[in-house]
């Protein structure tokens, strides 16, 4: 295979792309982790922040905060997460997760917007809308030539703004 060079490309009209790798590729591979979470089955829970994981999916920026909230004594019990929520489905409880569809958006300022959409609800009767479809975007950089995740944005409380994961892990480690 013959390989261009930048500058000929340049030349030729040819763009090179955002990232080397799929921006999709790392989101794909969390949420799989979370659809078998919520499966149904009696299935072991998936940690989408173990070690090979944190290290391999997410921005180094990323797992600094993620380190610094896991020091913090107000972590979960089971010593495993600062979180004691599902920080994809952003709850406690969910069903097996359906319709699920992934939109990647072009990349601005270096980051490329990967939304997640999905029902959570669909077997509750506890009055949720069932139907009720959960949002969450993910922030893919390029760090080292592969596509890795910065942040995952989710909605926030109605009238409030959208919540940081990565604001969140920072609001952890100082003990908030």
């Amino acid at each position: 295979m013959k390989k261009i060079s930048l500058p000929l490309a340049f030349l030729l009209g040819l763009s090179a792309p955002a990232f080397a790798g799929d921006a999709t590729a790392p989101v794909k591979e969390i949420m799989d982790a979370t659809m078998k979470n919520w499966s149904g089955t009696d299935a072991d829970w998936i940690d989408i922040f173990d070690d090979s994981r944190l290290t391999r999916l997410y921005s180094k920026d990323f797992v600094t905060k993620y380190q610094a909230a896991v020091q913090n004594p107000a972590a979960d019990e089971d010593g495993i997460s600062p979180f004691d929520y599902d920080v994809i489905v952003n709850g406690q409880d969910a069903c097996p997760l359906q319709d699920l569809a992934y939109a990647p958006k072009p990349a601005a300022n270096g980051t490329t917007e990967v939304v997640v959409t999905f029902k959570k609800a669909t077997c509750m009767d506890d009055g949720s809308d069932k139907q009720a479809v959960t949002t969450v975007r993910f922030e893919v950089i390029d760090e080292a030539g592969k596509p890795v995740i910065d942040d995952v944005i989710t909605a926030g409380d109605p009238g409030q703004p959208d919540n940081s994961l990565k604001n969140t892990m920072v609001q952890i480690a100082k003990g908030e």
